[in-house]
């Protein structure tokens, strides 16, 4: 069993513990990440409740999960769109109120497993210059959940 850095998901924090890798024809270990939806939920779980303020890309990634461009989350956390995309690209860091807002849309529309007070929600809003590794158990690709 080995680790993937799973950097197609646009982040560059995230880790798959546990996978094997199947050999081709030459010998080369091949790249198989089944069930990419369970994958995405589980990366999606993990940003929303990693007790830190999230990235640009993490916020990015958030997005297009739950199917919002840029202008329908400005929307939602009453911001113009020029400030989302600010934020994606890290040219100025995320509005706290208004990312909690965001990982509480996310756990509602991507109907994650989550049950946290919005006062500690609130608290994990801090920008942070650490952006720890998002480590996802790949052991059982049909049951992806966060590595303890």
């Amino acid at each position: 069993m080995n680790a993937y850095r799973y950097t197609e998901s646009g982040l560059d924090n995230v880790i798959i513990e546990g996978v094997s890798f199947p050999m081709d024809d030459a010998g080369e270990e091949c790249v198989i990440v089944p069930n990419i939806h369970g994958l995405h939920r589980t990366i999606a779980h993990g940003i929303v409740t990693k007790h830190s303020g999230m990235t640009g890309r993490e916020l990015r990634f958030l997005r297009t999960e739950m199917g919002l461009t840029q202008a329908e989350l400005a929307a939602l956390v009453h911001r113009e769109p020029l400030a989302i995309s600010r934020w994606e690209r890290g040219e100025t860091e995320i509005d706290s109120n208004a990312e909690a807002v965001i990982r509480l849309h996310a756990i509602s529309v991507l109907e994650i497993p989550e049950h946290v007070s919005i006062t500690d929600l609130s608290g994990w809003c801090t920008p942070s210059a650490d952006t720890p590794a998002l480590r996802i158990d790949g052991s059982d690709p049909d049951h992806y959940r966060l590595a303890a």
